[in-house]
């Protein structure tokens, strides 16, 4: 029996890069995924049939996750069609306008709040009713590992990580006693869309970083999709406010200035 199965997953952002690699994870093991993106359906429902093609389930909802009512259409959805919600896992983020601070707007800042940090908050709020009822249930945050360290012109997208991690520790000593642990992934250098394009911008990001990478490579969106696996598993059922840094050993893994 696969691990996960009859179990029901959302994962936000799930689209591409980190996202598509814990959906594709979950799918692999049973799970029932929801699937989330905000523009690009086309990689969603290939995602979507990507499980399909391995005997999974799988839907693709389109939402906003900064938006409430996109929020709230979002997990009914997901409820209507797989019979509730066990495991939500806020992957959906933006790196966010990569500048120094003084050359911020307002609206810069915004920007990212509202994806990073305040979309976590409107998923949570909006999934925990179904988890209550049943009095269990995973919810895993994405964070990096500038939760932890600092980033040059990375300021904004720093706080809402950082304010991620001591999220959940808040949300795990609420949530605890009614059996829904809260955690966070704080991954270092993954090999994605977004990395490429701070590659870009960058050039050489990607090879200074994995000189810095005691285990020798870039991580994998695999990677982070067996994390979470086993957070959202009965073994780690103990495991609660934890921020778990998976860098391959490199806690200095910043970007060149």
């Amino acid at each position: 029996m696969q691990r996960f199965e009859g179990k029901t997953v959302l994962v936000t952002g799930s689209s591409y890069g980190i996202g598509k690699g814990i959906a594709l994870s979950f799918g692999r093991e049973g799970a029932n995924v929801l699937v989330n993106y905000s523009k690009s359906k086309d990689k969603a429902l290939e995602v979507v049939s990507e499980i399909e093609k391995e005997g999974g389930k799988a839907v693709a909802v389109k939402a906003d996750v900064s938006k409430s009512d996109e929020v709230r259409e979002m997990i009914k959805k997901c409820v209507d069609i797989f019979g509730g919600i066990d495991i939500l896992v806020n992957n959906a983020g933006t790196n966010g306008r990569i500048a120094p601070v003084e050359e911020l707007t307002e609206q810069d800042w915004d920007h990212v709040m509202g994806i990073n940090l305040k979309g976590q908050f409107l998923c949570i709020n909006a999934a925990l009713p179904y988890m209550l009822k049943k009095q269990k249930g995973r919810i895993i945050n994405m964070a990096s590992v500038d939760a932890l360290v600092g980033d040059v012109n990375f300021s904004a997208y720093c706080a809402t990580k950082g304010g991620i991690a001591s999220f959940t520790r808040a949300l795990s000593l609420e949530l605890g006693p009614k059996h829904i642990t809260v955690n966070a992934i704080c991954p270092g250098f993954v090999n994605t869309p977004s990395a490429d394009n701070i590659e870009k911008m960058f050039p050489g990001t990607k090879e200074e970083v994995v000189k810095r990478i005691p285990m020798g490579r870039l991580l994998k969106p695999q990677d982070i999709g067996s994390l979470a696996l086993f957070l959202a598993s009965d073994e780690a059922e103990m495991i609660n406010g934890a921020s778990i840094l998976i860098d391959g050993g490199n806690i200095n893994n910043i970007f060149p200035a």
